[in-house]
């Protein structure tokens, strides 16, 4: 019988443990299949750290890693892919977001030979805010038109996995991760579970609008090569523009003897044509930011604590 690996990216979810251990474990004892629960605390400011603790002791499956410090939910989730010594390995949040009912179902899949990965999307957004649906549905829409990782509309980070693929998630060792990019971009033979979505167990969500504004910026910048294209563009088109309108102002002024006026609008488009300059750096900048951050070479990830496993630091 194969082992099954969990991984259980933790912040700050001192109140949603319990509810969820006692779910997950009664779903893998009723597999009947050896099995480890890798929970990857996250630099969590509760005592998110003491209930994992407490967890181990009595429970030999749960092993923990604990972060110096908070270096987010991607770096939590390579920790996780590093260590796990499953021949099928899946992530989960400890929210109860991601059913683990749907274990048995999923690894059922997976067992049939038909495919390297089950994983699971959303089918509807209740108990979300309607704004942040409607950027999410964009986003997946935008991704999967300008770059080569397919990203399905309500795609959950919620996957159960074999051996060979997360091999090759973790030869992906770059700094600057986008999971959901990565699972597309790597390929592998994929089945998609839906479910409808589930409200958080206990606690509130870790996500704001901003953060995941930032994620999906650096999404689009590591797996799509669109905005400098855009950029590129948008100074082509300034410039054919330029010399039209310059041409213009010149059959102008021989033509019919007229000065060109107009302090105002030539101040606007100065400002505008200097907003657009802005911005192509801008692009350009957040690029450059990402290869400076990939060629310090630093660590995804600082492991203060664990309970007695050698931890493996990828590179």
């Amino acid at each position: 019988m194969k082992k099954i690996s969990l991984i259980i990216p933790c912040y700050n979810e001192e109140e949603s443990l319990p509810l969820f251990y006692r779910e997950v474990t009664g779903v893998m004892e009723g597999l009947g299949r050896e099995y480890e629960l890798i929970f990857v605390n996250d630099g969590s400011k509760d005592d998110t750290l003491l209930a994992l603790k407490k967890m181990a002791e009595r429970d030999g499956h749960v092993i923990y890693l604990s972060f110096s410090r908070n270096f987010g939910k991607e770096a939590a989730m390579y920790a996780g892919f590093c260590n796990a010594q499953g021949d099928y390995v899946a992530v989960m949040d400890a929210d109860m977001q991601d059913p683990p009912a749907l274990l048995p179902r999923m690894l059922e899949m997976l067992e049939s030979g038909e495919y390297d990965s089950v994983a699971t999307r959303r089918v509807s957004r209740t108990h979300e805010p309607p704004v942040r649906s409607w950027f999410a549905r964009k986003f997946y829409r935008i991704m999967n038109r300008i770059s080569d990782a397919e990203i399905v509309d309500g795609a959950r980070d919620f996957r159960l996995m074999k051996r060979d693929m997360v091999d090759a998630i973790v030869s992906m060792s770059e700094y600057n991760r986008f999971s959901k990019g990565i699972f597309g971009w790597i390929g592998f033979r994929t089945c998609w579970l839906p479910y409808e979505n589930v409200e958080r167990a206990a606690g509130e969500t870790k996500w704001s609008f901003w953060k995941l504004f930032r994620y999906a910026v650096n999404g689009v910048i590591s797996f799509s090569e669109a905005p400098l294209n855009i950029a590129s563009w948008s100074g082509i088109f300034m410039t054919v523009c330029s010399c039209f309108m310059l041409l213009l102002i010149v059959f102008r002024r021989l033509l019919f003897g007229d000065p060109v006026a107009g302090w105002a609008s030539t101040i606007c488009v100065i400002i505008f044509i200097g907003g657009i300059q802005l911005f192509c750096l801008g692009i350009m900048g957040q690029y450059i930011a990402k290869t400076y951050m990939e060629t310090k070479h630093r660590p995804h990830y600082i492991v203060a604590e664990t309970n007695g496993r050698d931890v493996i630091r990828c590179k």
